[in-house]
């Protein structure tokens, strides 16, 4: 059965980590992983800080090919950074044992990720990799898909699935609005970016699978 897992890693455990450490207002979200021949593209937003300054910590990274400026919304940024595969990190071992990635958010302290498995047998797979490679994530929630979660629920990651219904109550979809990002944010524990962020990939995510099922 499908099934879903959520880890942690160190932040300096992992490469767009780095610049954490020295960007600590910094909040990094990929947006997707592209398996390539000879590297992995993993897309990213960025925000809490200018988009120069992320180049500039990425530019001589060992694991790094090639990292460019692709658009931005509002305050956040979206970059493609084409990293190595013979650099050993949760990326390859994702690509390696064809595990997809849901979503990843990094912070100061720690990245979390959300993937999915056809099966256990897939997570176990990702995780005994990760033990041989000496990559130090925790294991912090594990379940099976149910039929419900199989449709639109299972495109959502909870926190989007929290935004998306505190907007919803709060009358943000309203015409005019009866809540504004900042009032939203607040009530979340996150910023006014963040908070339009996951609002932002909630809506895409539900209208993908609708319409996919049209």
């Amino acid at each position: 059965m499908a099934t879903e897992a959520t880890f942690t890693v160190p932040s300096d455990e992992f490469p767009l980590g780095t610049a954490l450490g020295r960007l600590p207002d910094v909040t990094i979200e990929l947006e997707r992983l592209i398996p390539a021949q000879d590297v992995v593209i993993p897309y990213f937003w960025v925000r809490g800080t200018e988009v120069d300054d992320i180049e500039n910590e990425f530019t001589e990274h060992p694991g790094v090919n090639d990292i460019r400026f692709i658009d931005s919304v509002e305050d956040e940024y979206l970059l493609r950074v084409e990293w190595t595969v013979d650099y050993d990190d949760v990326l390859t071992v994702l690509t390696e044992v064809d595990v997809p990635l849901i979503e990843a958010t990094g912070r100061i302290q720690q990245w979390t990720f959300e993937v999915r498995g056809d099966n256990r047998g897939d997570i176990a797979a990702f995780q005994q990799r990760c033990r041989e490679l000496d990559i130090p994530i925790t294991l912090t929630k594990l379940h099976a898909l149910t039929p419900v979660e199989a449709g639109v629920e299972s495109t959502l990651t909870d926190t989007q699935q929290e935004a998306l219904v505190l907007a919803y109550e709060r009358g943000y979809f309203e015409s005019p609005r009866e809540a504004t990002l900042e009032e939203l944010g607040e009530e979340l524990g996150i910023s006014q970016q963040a908070a339009g962020s996951r609002i932002r990939r909630g809506v895409k995510h539900v209208l993908g699978s609708s319409l996919a099922d049209a």
